[in-house]
């Protein structure tokens, strides 16, 4: 997410509707009193604006204190649905329940009639959203989601060995015809093994960030070729604002660039444009007022805009894990929707 922010400012001098930018960083930690610390500590700094934020039960955390202090937050991950009617917190990323959404009736064309599919997530903010997101587009009375669904721990940090084995036990006692799924990160790279190493080899779904940043880097061709994700963006999108920014992250980090860089890319393009909006009467209060008037985003991830909830109204995309010559890359198949 840093590198994302800062590629923006290193493309445009430093520099953010013309001023000269001073980025502090702070650690949000793991939970929310520690999220609530550092935002003290920024907010103590007299920031003009913040950004940011991963964990979905922290953006939760944060918002009466952001709300109360009346300085603008573009959150550029975490992106509960439960968080509404809120004035001064803006997001450029998603909704969490939006990647779910966005692949079923996709799922729904593929899994035959009297099929089954097994849904596993952890059980926390960002997992319940990711679950009931994709229930509801499904089709919360069809045969085919039925059975209940199996519930993982959240776990923040790096999961032990064999961490999901009851759950995988589950799926396996299942036999089903498709799993959709919700993990990220270390906790993606632990199921994903797991599920293969008990010999499961049929569909696997979920959104993005199952096989988004490090995660395929640390598995195996036959651990991850062929799982589907729906995402709101994808590194080898063609179009002009993507391919500047993906060959400018690409040459600086030796890497493709992630969702979360993207969305903080956005975050800082966004406080680009609403600060040469509001212009000399630069504010906390007055540069929220201006993001409201942004209008359309030249994004790395297609055309966007804050819609009344302060959330992008976007397109969301199919991927496809194949190799893109010896290495594991998530590859765009075709759009599946416009949500927000």
């Amino acid at each position: 997410m840093v590198r994302g922010f800062q590629l923006y400012l290193d493309l445009n001098d430093q520099r953010l509707g013309g001023h000269p930018v001073e980025l502090v960083i702070a650690d949000e930690g793991e939970t929310v009193a520690t999220a609530n610390a550092a935002l003290d500590g920024l907010l103590k700094q007299r920031v003009l604006a913040l950004t940011g934020v991963v964990n979905s039960s922290v953006m939760l955390g944060l918002r009466d204190a952001v709300e109360q202090a009346k300085v603008p937050l573009i959150g550029s991950n975490a992106s509960p649905s439960t968080l509404q009617s809120v004035v001064y917190i803006w997001r450029t990323s998603y909704v969490n329940d939006e990647a779910g959404r966005a692949l079923a009736p996709y799922m729904k064309d593929r899994i035959p009639a009297g099929g089954r599919v097994a849904i596993i997530a952890p059980q926390y903010d960002a997992g319940q959203d990711a679950v009931q997101g994709f229930r509801q587009s499904f089709g919360e009375s069809d045969d085919r989601i039925a059975d209940p669904v199996i519930w993982a721990r959240h776990i923040a940090g790096k999961p032990a060995r064999n961490a999901y084995a009851n759950e995988i036990d589950q799926l396996m006692d299942r036999n089903p015809d498709a799993i959709y799924c919700y993990f990220y990160g270390d906790s993606a790279v632990e199921f994903l093994k797991r599920l293969y190493g008990a010999g499961y080899r049929k569909e696997i779904y979920g959104p993005g960030f199952l096989t988004e940043g490090t995660v395929l880097g640390q598995l195996k061709e036959n651990e991850a070729r062929n799982i589907m994700t729906s995402l709101n963006y994808s590194a080898d999108l063609n179009n002009a604002a993507n391919r500047r920014f993906a060959s400018a992250f690409r040459k600086a980090h030796g890497s493709p660039p992630t969702t979360y860089a993207m969305a903080s890319y956005d975050a800082a393009q966004v406080l680009d444009k609403g600060i040469r909006i509001a212009g000399s009467d630069l504010d906390p209060l007055q540069l929220n007022l201006a993001l409201g008037k942004v209008g359309q985003v030249a994004s790395p991830r297609g055309p966007w805009q804050f819609n009344q909830p302060r959330t992008p109204q976007q397109k969301w995309y199919l991927r496809r894990v194949q190799l893109d010559g010896r290495v594991l890359s998530n590859v765009m198949i075709n759009e599946l929707a416009t949500l927000g």
